[in-house]
């Protein structure tokens, strides 16, 4: 039986979220991110990123706003998700749930590395 690690160094070949989710949750925890760097965590091009940015814009679900040379995204996170199957779920709930499992993890890693 092969055995997984929780970081990967190996390209994977599909996902259970999708692109968007991905930038939308890389955006929710940096605000500020350049699309060059989402790009770079998410494993798309800087164009893609764009594209992707600007149907969560059409969708609401994002508003861009300049700061200085820089862009700052806000979540509207009060919307449904989009496909039927969890719509009953908001985008406020996803990126909560992602980013407080990242957030425990990294505390029971911290925890268990200074013990």
């Amino acid at each position: 039986m092969r055995k997984f690690s929780t970081t990967r160094t190996e390209p994977i070949g599909w996902s259970f979220f999708t692109n968007h989710a991905h930038v939308l949750l890389c955006l929710a925890e940096d605000p500020e991110m350049r699309l060059r760097d989402v790009g770079a965590l998410v494993g798309i091009t800087e164009r893609a990123v764009q594209k992707i940015v600007s149907e969560l814009e059409a969708g609401g679900v994002l508003a861009r706003e300049r700061a200085g040379r820089r862009n700052v995204y806000q979540i509207h996170g009060e919307l449904p998700l989009r496909h039927p199957v969890e719509s009953h779920c908001t985008v406020q709930g996803l990126t909560d749930f992602i980013m407080n499992s990242k957030k425990a993890l990294s505390a029971t890693h911290s925890s268990s590395q200074t013990n």
